[in-house]
């Protein structure tokens, strides 16, 4: 059996579960999260646990049973405390400034770059060269990082672009006559 799967995931006070046939919703302070139920793996809340467990011993199964469990892992997690992602700009004149909803980036084009946010994410540029993403739902803040840091991602000669804050760019060394 998956060693992932075996561990029960702990449900923190303020933080809701309910097990249905066919989806799985947690609800906290940050918001609410749903997960369709997967066939080979029965969800059970025990006290203040979820607890993960394969229907039958295939392998397939097996393996499901760790991945509901990182997954419904992470949703606590979300709706309790939350995902953040930091990127930094590097290049000069790039920008970003938080809108709303709405995130404009000038990042060396003809056209400011503008990139509309999901419910349920905000952003926020404590400085012209900071974005922090943040949301209760750990695939949506990921997957919108990379959408902006696409905009620009870091060249290899000079570093300029959109990073994020703990990413090591490594400079190549121009060609010598």
């Amino acid at each position: 059996m998956s060693r992932v799967g075996k561990m029960p995931i702990a449900v923190p006070q303020g933080v809701d579960v309910k097990i249905a046939a066919d989806q799985i919703t947690i609800k906290g302070a940050n918001g609410t999260l749903v997960r369709a139920a997967h066939p080979l793996v029965s969800v059970k809340q025990e006290g203040a646990a979820l607890q993960v467990a394969p229907v039958n011993e295939t392998t397939e199964a097996n393996a499901m049973s760790g991945t509901v469990r990182a997954l419904l892992a992470n949703m606590v997690n979300g709706v309790s405390k939350g995902f953040e992602k930091k990127l930094s700009l590097v290049g000069v004149g790039f920008r970003a400034q938080a809108q709303g909803q709405k995130l404009n980036l000038q990042i060396g084009f003809s056209h400011p770059v503008v990139k509309e946010m999901p419910a349920g994410i905000s952003v926020a540029t404590p400085t012209p060269t900071e974005i922090i993403i943040k949301g209760a739902d750990s695939q949506v803040v990921g997957q919108l990082a990379a959408e902006v840091r696409a905009f620009r991602p870091p060249e290899p000669y000079k570093g300029k672009g959109i990073r994020y804050v703990d990413e090591r760019v490594v400079i190549k060394e121009t060609k010598k006559k």
